[in-house]
């Protein structure tokens, strides 16, 4: 074997460790959707990043616990009529999102190490694969950051919070199948294709209608108006701008935020159709054009999952599975962006 033939055996080792983590951060967040969508979230009102990898066991282990849950904003307003029981179905959630994570940072780290000492990475590749395990490391704390919110007098975590915690999963996500693409697909030319820049627009579309999704979770904005392609008997419902100063109905009123994602869908659902009518006829990479076509069937089954999920008033499945095409969208997206960086 060749020193080339050796190094693209070892890059697409690496590669391939990096899409599996892919893969698991796919399954966290999915996990979290359904988390926060059987309001389990705030089920565990403590976060003990180390020892936290066992659950309760005994029924005194379980009693513990549920006492403790009992002391909470959640449980005092919301879940009274709770007893252990019941409150095993919301714990069992969370936990598994928990360890889910943990065991992320450990199909990281030690496939890291390894990759480390044999030389698969390179030092001076050492700075990414030791930002993205820093990255996952911060996500854990702004987990819990979230988690603390809905702790204290309110039972109801912060919108700015839980999509501060989404967004950051969606990086890191990002960061490493960018990472793994380059390793597997190197770059063969100097320049950017004409239609980068045009792939990077509708990747940063796609990102703010993302980022508008978590603000419509995190207010629970999906439960009102559940009708389309009217909200209510209004186009523009009243009430739209009721919070001063005016940025705050962007980020605070339901209303509002319900009607920027729409329109935000909509225009991303537009956007697509026009990128895949020009792409027909572009000079674009061979790779590039199976993904053009998944993006458009992609966003389509998007838009009539966000659109279904709307009408019946975000039943758990269908939010998650709106949240997870979300996700398989964004990695279209970027594969597409990544065909076309330099070719």
């Amino acid at each position: 074997m060749t020193d080339s033939d050796l190094t693209r055996s070892q890059d697409r080792a690496v590669a391939m460790w990096l899409l599996i983590c892919c893969a698991l951060v796919f399954a966290m967040v999915i996990l979290g959707g359904f988390t926060r969508l059987t309001g389990s979230g705030l089920s565990m009102v403590d976060w003990r990043p180390l020892m936290g990898w066992l659950p309760p066991f005994t029924d005194a282990e379980w009693q513990h616990v549920f006492d403790r849950y009992q002391q909470s904003p959640e449980f005092q307003k919301v879940n009274s009529h709770m007893d252990v029981a019941a409150f095993k179905g919301i714990f069992w959630l969370e936990f598994l999102h928990r360890l889910l994570g943990r065991t992320i940072g450990i199909v990281f780290l030690v496939p890291l190490i390894f990759f480390f000492a044999k030389g698969y990475i390179k030092s001076a590749e050492w700075p990414k694969y030791l930002l993205m395990f820093v990255l996952g490391g911060l996500q854990g704390v702004l987990g819990w950051y979230m988690v603390k919110s809905g702790l204290v007098d309110v039972p109801h975590v912060s919108q700015y919070r839980l999509t501060a915690h989404l967004v950051a999963a969606f990086l890191i996500y990002a960061y490493m199948f960018w990472v793994a693409m380059s390793l597997l697909f190197p770059a063969d030319g100097k320049r950017k294709h004409s239609w980068y820049n045009k792939s990077l627009s509708l990747t940063v579309l796609m990102s703010v209608t993302i980022i508008s999704g978590g603000f419509v979770a995190g207010l629970k904005a999906g439960k009102i108006y559940n009708t389309f392609p009217m909200m209510g008997d209004d186009w523009v419902p009243p009430g739209t701008m009721a919070l001063q100063p005016f940025w705050r109905n962007f980020f605070d009123n339901m209303t509002t935020v319900q009607l920027d994602h729409r329109i935000l869908a909509i225009t991303t659902l537009i956007v697509v159709v026009g990128f895949w009518c020009k792409a027909r006829s572009a000079d674009l990479p061979p790779r590039s054009r199976p993904a053009v076509n998944a993006l458009l069937h992609t966003v389509m089954l998007q838009i009539v999952l966000g659109i279904t999920t709307l009408l019946m008033a975000v039943p758990v499945i269908l939010g998650a599975m709106h949240q997870a095409v979300a996700m398989v969208l964004f990695t279209i997206s970027l594969y597409i962006l990544h065909s076309l960086r330099r070719v």
